[in-house]
């Protein structure tokens, strides 16, 4: 730090991820960031969700993690919650699916049915 100004601009810088965390949004992304899933590469599909909330300007979207979701085989693997609770789990994400689920999902409301868990029975 060499200035107030500089100490003022990280402030801010964690003040905007902070909200990025905010559970009062219309849509609440989640992503699984336990060992499993940061090996399988949730890192980066977690940095893309972001990425493209940020880029959209979707101020009433949050994006979070979590532990372990219970489905090593599956990971990485996002959940998104609507206002209501309801939640659509994602499995086997990339950072190009995940630009996928923002376009369709988060932005126009349509679930993209095939990234789902249940798509694999189907």
């Amino acid at each position: 730090m060499k200035s107030l100004a500089e100490l003022a601009e990280l402030r801010q810088k964690s003040l905007d991820k902070l909200n990025m965390r905010n559970t009062d949004t219309r849509e609440r992304i989640v992503v699984g960031m336990a060992t499993c899933g940061i090996a399988a590469g949730a890192r980066p599909v977690m940095n893309t969700f972001v990425e493209e909330i940020n880029t959209r300007h979707l101020e009433d979207v949050s994006v979070g993690m979590t532990g372990c979701m219970g489905m090593c085989a599956l990971e990485p693997m996002v959940d998104v919650y609507d206002e209501k609770g309801n939640k659509t789990t994602y499995i086997h994400m990339t950072p190009e699916k995940a630009k996928r689920v923002v376009a369709e999902h988060i932005v126009n409301g349509q679930p993209v049915e095939e990234y789902t868990i249940g798509a694999e029975q189907k």
